[in-house]
């Protein structure tokens, strides 16, 4: 069985549309990687791809195609989750991380 596949956006990225000057995270992403960094030993069977923020983004596309660019991204054999509850799911129930509180 091959190890799932976690697409992350890098931590810092500027936005050329809006000047290229303010630095912005995605909050979605960072909630992911709290959840690496507070439960290593969950996180370690987990192969973790950062991409830069601009599109296209050639490793996601690769993976899940160009119109499922939406990061962060879990991959596994058979499926993906892209966006962050479903996401958040799947890695509870596939790798035991807790899960959110409703």
């Amino acid at each position: 069985m091959n190890r799932d596949t976690l697409f992350l956006l890098d931590t810092d990225w500027a936005d050329p549309a809006l000047g290229g000057e303010r630095h912005f995270y995605c909050k979605d992403s960072m909630i992911v990687e709290g959840l690496l960094a507070t439960f290593p030993e969950r996180a370690k069977h987990i192969d973790v791809v950062r991409v830069a923020w601009p599109r296209p983004r050639a490793a996601v596309v690769e993976a899940l195609g160009e119109e499922n660019q939406n990061l962060p991204a879990l991959v596994w054999d058979g499926g993906f989750a892209n966006e962050i509850e479903a996401l958040l799911a799947a890695l509870a129930e596939r790798h035991g991380f807790p899960e959110r509180h409703p």
